[in-house]
């Protein structure tokens, strides 16, 4: 057929609500934390729909492409970027590590989210087992908090870096920095725990089929894991979404007013307004794709009502929107690395060299590219050292 059936669709969007009618069926199922309740009052199932819920064939095809590039710009991006930093040492300063950091983040949803979920748009059932029914998850929300925390760093490194024009930056990992990412790490970990502890595996019979379902149990244990059930799509859009730009706002709304009143031509100032410039690139790429996921989430808990026949329809819409904004939220992984590429000539200059000792054998790469590249690089020592002569005079006087 070229739709998915209701219970599929509901299912597939567990990352809201599940229509209580899927969930009461008889069924057999292999949880070993959470067995099907047999007692209890019997409860009324919400009436059938009036029509069947499906996404069309062709747009599971677009999606499936659509992935498909993103998995290989991303992987391509973010392994350049990351290879960028590890071998320059002059690239290892504490706004770059942290955004290897967030490159690290995106590989991680990268390689293992984007490939699932389009297997899961193309198959009803979920073949992986109950150890990646809780995997994916944990590393998909641990990838989130990593981009979100990381982002926040970068605002407040900026923000230090432009009130503190003086500061003269080091080359390595200080140990601030290594602090700062043990942290965002660390908290994006613990955050993401609930994933783990929630979701799991249900088995059903529908239409002759045998379906395995991954998704957040909908009967909880624990009082702590039902509150998070219940409030997960707001906690996931205040924290992961509202406090980042907030917070972003916030300190470039600073580090503007401290630029305006003490304007400045140096090449150290320019340098420092630049990673600014990149970093402000990143937070509105990270706002821009996020935005029709939590939109599509936060419709669906306030409009959709389970017990409505002719919901079905709706619940199209929003299955179709809820793919369109995994995929948009899936492409900022792959954007970071573009954005820096057209923002910072620094970063530009590595990515080709990069690039071209990567995708050429060693003979095919000119002597005039050899020669681009170390005078670049001399370039950009050189006016670290300017900078620094500088800082040191003024700091003197």
């Amino acid at each position: 057929g070229t739709q998915h059936s209701e219970p599929f669709t509901a299912f597939e969007l567990t990352q809201t609500t599940t229509p209580g009618f899927l969930i009461l069926e008889q069924q057999k199922s292999n949880s070993s934390i959470h067995p099907t309740r047999v007692s209890g009052p019997k409860t009324t199932h919400p009436p059938m729909c009036l029509e069947s819920a499906g996404i069309r064939d062709a747009f599971k095809y677009v999606n499936t492409v659509v992935s498909l590039v993103v998995f290989v710009v991303g992987i391509v991006g973010n392994s350049t970027l990351l290879k960028i930093i590890y071998v320059n040492k002059c690239m290892r300063s504490g706004p770059n590590i942290l955004i290897a950091s967030l490159a690290l983040g995106d590989l991680i949803h990268i390689v293992i989210d984007i490939p699932i979920n389009a297997y899961r748009l193309m198959a009803e059932d979920w073949p992986f087992g109950g150890v990646l029914c809780k995997l994916v998850p944990f590393l998909q929300k641990t990838s989130v908090g990593i981009t979100v925390l990381s982002l926040c760093a970068l605002s407040v490194d900026r923000y230090r870096a432009v009130v503190s024009w003086n500061r003269i930056k080091g080359i390595g990992v200080s140990a601030w920095t290594a602090l700062e990412i043990s942290l965002i790490w660390v908290i994006s970990i613990l955050l993401a725990v609930p994933e783990v502890v929630g979701f799991d595996m249900i088995t059903m019979d529908y239409k002759d089929k045998h379906l395995r379902i991954c998704l957040l149990h909908p009967m909880q244990t624990t009082l702590f894991m039902q509150f998070y059930k219940s409030v997960k799509d707001w906690w996931l859009f205040g924290f992961y979404f509202c406090m980042p730009l907030a917070w972003t706002t916030i300190f470039y709304t600073l580090m503007t007013r401290n630029m305006l009143r003490n304007t400045g031509n140096s090449d150290r100032f320019k340098q420092r307004r630049e990673v600014a410039k990149a970093v402000f690139c990143l937070v509105i790429g990270f706002a821009f794709c996020w935005f029709p996921l939590y939109l599509s989430r936060i419709l669906k808990l306030t409009i959709y009502d389970e017990k409505d026949p002719r919901r079905c329809q709706l619940l199209s819409i929003f299955l179709v929107l809820d793919y369109f904004g995994i995929n948009m939220a899936s492409l900022n992984s792959c954007i970071n690395p573009i954005a820096l590429f057209v923002v910072s000539k620094r970063f530009q200059r590595c990515f080709k060299a990069c690039l071209c000792s990567w995708c050429l054998p060693l003979q095919a790469v000119t002597r005039d590219e050899v020669q681009s590249v170390l005078r670049s690089r001399m370039q950009d020592q050189a006016s670290e050292q300017s900078g620094n002569i500088k800082a040191e005079v003024r700091t003197s006087t």
